[in-house]
């Protein structure tokens, strides 16, 4: 709503402009003031859009006025009020930026249409003004949906739509400084903490902030050459972690991935920051990967690292068989160059901690992996290393079981809404994201029908219906479900039904006439 200011030092000048200008517009919101002093102080609080400003006043006049007010209220737009139309004024005023001036006496129409016209430019002033916040505010969320994108496809490898370099591209981050990954192990409930968290990340240097995935936020981050990588981190850490104290009683806890030099690298840094996090009771709520207990020999880092990938990989596509034959490998590997069981032990653990977080970012409720005993001898491994990952592929299979439920109620609704269309497989296969293979065979797995004979029960279903309204011809309610022809349409009714819909519709005159 617009705002105006009407300052004179005369009342029934005011007066009388008010009551013009009121009845022209409505809408406007009107205030008055008597000498240039009360304008200046009431401008601050009223904020208003255009001033009447009266020039031959006492104290302040209208000129010194309008120059006090256009530094705090720089947009304000000014009309000059005067009985003297004379030329110095009208330079100063000039010079002031005022929009127009109005001479004493003025008729009615003149008053309206000189407020009218800068009214308008006042309109489209904010207009304008709102389209570019409105711009910019979409391009900061475009940017932050790149920035987790560029995360996502950097740790985890999906590929979307959007090239990587584009996003980065995007982001105008100088990607070749060097860079670590830094983990943060969230409690239940503490998701709405992420924008505080972003914040913080923001206040101590350049990042790039992924998604909030289950309990695990990653964050990739750039060094700072000013200072030490350890005291980033460590500066970094605490920071954030000072956000966790709020919580009386829950645990935040972050892992620290080594630096790496270029984008190609960071998967490892991630991977590294996950084993940091792997025993979250520790007193101190962070860790760096070079600080957990180094059972590893020399020797050992690469094949390690390589088995890590493996994992991500495995868990990603699903393929529990690989994982436990890659599992029980490790194991024999060990076994045979003679390694100690605690070392072996410790090896695996962090395997199973791996696929553990890449399970809880692909959204699956997971509890922290431990043995339940220090084993014995290799055999006692073993079994309790396919107990545990037994475990995590029943919550795994259980979670692809409920999405495909979800996913069928969703295309089964879809159908229901949409059968009077053309609906084919693989529009439909688009429209859900999966492909029109994977559909087909859910329909036969979960429902026992063909999509085809979904789709076509969901139409007959529709057409009893609709045979049911006398004014509604064959012709109209074979076009109405989605059918072209109507011999077509009794055909596949009466294959359905076992009756022609002629008949079927006779069949339901005669219940109602029974009626």
């Amino acid at each position: 709503m617009m705002r105006l200011l009407i300052v004179d030092d005369e009342p029934i000048e005011r007066e009388g402009m008010e009551a013009i200008i009121q009845k022209a517009f409505p809408d406007l919101l009107i205030e008055q003031a008597k000498n240039g002093k009360m304008a200046i102080e009431l401008a601050n609080t009223f904020q208003p859009d255009l001033v009447l400003m009266d020039i031959m006043m006492p104290g302040i006049n209208g000129l010194e006025a309008i120059e006090a007010m256009k530094v705090s209220h720089p947009t304000t737009k000014f009309v000059m009020v005067t009985a003297f139309d004379m030329f110095d004024y009208a330079r100063q005023a000039i010079k002031l930026g005022v929009k127009d001036y109005l001479l004493k006496p003025s008729k009615a129409s003149e008053i309206v249409i000189t407020v009218g016209r800068v009214l308008d430019e006042c309109q489209k002033e904010l207009e304008a003004e709102n389209n570019s916040k409105m711009q910019i505010e979409k391009w900061e969320q475009a940017l932050t949906l790149a920035e987790t994108d560029i995360v996502t496809q950097l740790l985890f490898d999906h590929v979307h739509e959007v090239h990587i370099d584009m996003l980065v591209d995007m982001l105008e981050t100088r990607s070749t400084l060097e860079k670590f990954v830094v983990v943060l192990v969230l409690p239940e409930g503490a998701h709405h903490y992420y924008l505080s968290i972003k914040e913080k990340v923001r206040a101590t240097g350049d990042a790039w902030i992924g998604a909030l995935n289950g309990r695990q936020l990653p964050l990739i981050i750039f060094r700072d050459s000013k200072s030490s990588f350890r005291s980033q981190a460590i500066a970094l850490a605490k920071s954030i972690l000072s956000l966790g104290n709020e919580q009386q009683g829950t645990e935040w806890f972050m892992g620290i991935g080594q630096v790496c030099e270029n984008l190609d690298e960071i998967r490892l840094s991630y991977q590294e920051a996950v084993i940091a996090t792997m025993d979250t009771t520790l007193a101190v709520k962070y860790r760096f990967y070079m600080d957990v207990p180094a059972l590893t020999l020399e020797t050992d880092n690469h094949i390690i690292k390589q088995q890590q990938k493996e994992f991500f990989d495995h868990i990603r596509l699903g393929d529990w068989a690989a994982i436990r034959t890659r599992l029980l490998e490790v194991i024999q590997q060990y076994e045979n160059v003679g390694n100690s069981l605690i070392y072996t032990q410790q090896r695996i653990l962090e395997l199973l901690w791996v696929a553990n977080r890449v399970m809880d970012e692909m959204g699956m409720e997971t509890n922290a992996l431990f043995f339940s005993f220090q084993a014995n001898d290799y055999r006692q491994l073993r079994t309790e290393t396919l107990l545990l990952l037994e475990q995590m592929n029943a919550v795994y299979n259980a979670h692809y079981d409920q999405r495909e439920a979800d996913k069928i109620h969703q295309i089964q609704q879809y159908i229901r809404e949409h059968s009077h269309e053309d609906i084919s497989l693989d529009a439909l296969a688009y429209r859900v994201n999966l492909s029109p293979i994977y559909i087909s065979k859910m329909f036969k797995e979960k429902l026992g029908v063909n999509y085809i004979d979904y789709l076509t029960e969901c139409r007959i279903e529709k057409a009893k219906k609709l045979l049911n309204d006398p004014e509604k011809s064959l012709k109209e309610i074979t076009f109405e479900i989605g059918y072209h022809e109507p011999n077509y349409f009794s055909k596949v009714f009466k294959k359905m039904c076992g009756v022609s819909p002629k008949e079927y519709r006779k069949t339901l005159w005669t219940k109602k006439a029974e009626v």
